[in-house]
């Protein structure tokens, strides 16, 4: 969701939310969660662990689609905390201006700016992005973003003016125009036909870019009047398909992301997505890319006291059930594609710690929101270093030469164990952070191959069998 930097209060959403902490969720809990057993790979066929940010909120209301970032800024946010993958947001706006024509232009901006990550090393997934539908829900064009104006209907129903901007999701226009996407209607069948098209115009632009692996097919889809399963398991299931059917035609590798309703499961209430059968020559590559974002923390409270406790609960609720979704879908990898909060409450920190923590025991990838500056970034507005970086800053295993069994990251500190694949030739690379790793690793478990102090990626060798590694990784003296 995300609008600017976040994030209001929904009086009606407080009663699910209450809900949710009352246990209302337990009885549809995985009793038995197990970590990813899929995750995205490389060229080389590695396991890939994926850390970074949402870049950026900045762009979604500017006329030209980009966000307000520079090679510069990425070349520090990549010495400052070694991030190796970007959800860089894009929008349908921006790629079909007009019905059936789509701007050449504006994909020669974000295929500029892809370049800047590829250059460096990155993984990137373009994530078509949309809150509130469209910019064209109200006359200043401010309060939503998404899709273009030709394509949004709101049949002459209002749409308010409200402080907080969540509030605008429960007004008639905007239900109706959601309504009118997802062919509730029946009026406008077209319109799904012209985002999966768009999305295919995308895919036939980045796929022989090696440094998009993946497609996020809709940020936080909203179901209008249709909500919880039956809009997760139809409408949203069906885009899902039609658009991944469209990517196909053009583009037969790179990952297809499918995130599931904001509306609870953000609070860690189950998804009913549906599978979506992916039609190209080899294994399925269909990821699972939901959001986490704790009611009790949407409301303005820290990670602190009766707060944290709640929290907790959201988030172990969270990870079971978005473990649950990954195995139902075929289980896929997940990246959780969204996740931030002002880090000047109390607890802050404490709280990015528990959902990187969790985040690694699932094996998923994940992408902070955002980096854009402020409370909620890694930077103040004049460039300042903010307390994010350092929380952030952490070892990591960036690609690992075979199956990933646990990760466990602390600040200095790195624990992780894997089942070699003997056919991958790339070598497994750890970023060790120079605040805390400043002269490089002491390696138990595995040979080490080389080690750049300019990059801190340190290289271990290939196993000579594939019995089951353990790997720890403390400072060098």
């Amino acid at each position: 969701m995300a609008l600017g930097m976040r994030r209001g209060t929904l009086v009606t959403l407080a009663t699910v939310g209450a809900l949710v902490l009352a246990g209302g969720i337990g009885a549809a809990v995985r009793s038995d969660p197990v970590p990813s057993a899929s995750y995205l790979t490389d060229d080389a066929g590695r396991a890939l662990i994926l850390r970074g940010f949402n870049t950026a909120s900045s762009s979604k209301s500017v006329p030209d689609g980009m966000p307000e970032f520079t090679e510069v800024d990425l070349d520090r946010e990549h010495t400052d905390m070694g991030t190796n993958f970007v959800r860089f947001l894009i929008s349908w706006r921006a790629v079909e201006p007009s019905p059936g024509q789509y701007d050449d232009a504006y994909l020669d901006r974000v295929t500029e700016r892809v370049g800047w990550f590829s250059e460096r090393g990155y993984s990137v997934m373009l994530d078509m992005h949309q809150d509130l539908y469209s910019s064209a829900i109200t006359p200043s064009g401010q309060s939503g973003n998404g899709a273009p104006p030709w394509a949004t209907y709101m049949d002459g129903l209002p749409v308010g003016e409200h402080d907080m901007w969540e509030m605008y999701y429960l007004d008639a226009g905007v239900i109706r125009a959601f309504d009118n996407f997802w062919n509730t209607t029946g009026q406008h069948p077209e319109l799904s036909d012209h985002y999966a098209n768009a999305w295919k115009v995308v895919a036939q632009r980045f796929a022989d870019n090696p440094a998009v692996v993946a497609y996020d097919l809709m940020n936080e889809p909203y179901g209008g009047t249709l909500q919880g399963p039956v809009f997760e398991a139809g409408p949203l299931t069906s885009l899902y398909q039609k658009t991944a059917d469209a990517i196909r035609t053009v583009d037969q590798d790179t990952w297809v992301c499918v995130a599931p309703q904001a509306m609870g499961t953000n609070w860690g209430t189950p998804s009913g997505l549906g599978a979506v059968d992916d039609r190209r020559d080899g294994d399925p590559r269909i990821a699972y890319c939901p959001h986490i974002y704790p009611l009790p923390m949407d409301l303005g409270g820290g990670y602190v006291g009766s707060s944290r406790s709640a929290v907790d609960i959201t988030v172990d609720a969270w990870r079971d059930n978005a473990l649950s979704t990954a195995a139902a879908l075929g289980d896929v990898p997940i990246i959780l594609g969204e996740f931030g909060l002002d880090t000047t409450l109390p607890g802050a920190l404490d709280y990015v710690d528990r959902v990187y923590s969790t985040a690694a025991e699932m094996g998923a990838g994940v992408a902070y929101w955002s980096r854009d500056p402020g409370s909620w970034g890694p930077y103040e507005k004049d460039g300042t270093e903010r307390n994010l970086v350092a929380a952030l800053d952490n070892p990591y295993p960036r690609a690992i030469a075979g199956q990933p069994l646990v990760l466990v990251i602390e600040s200095n500190r790195l624990e992780f164990s894997y089942t070699p694949d003997l056919s991958i030739t790339a070598p497994t690379e750890i970023y060790l952070p120079a605040r805390t790793f400043p002269n490089g690793g002491a390696v138990v478990g595995a040979d080490v191959g080389r080690w750049n102090p300019e990059t801190r990626i340190l290289e271990l060798k290939r196993p000579i069998d594939v019995v089951d590694k353990a790997v720890v990784i403390t400072p060098a003296a």
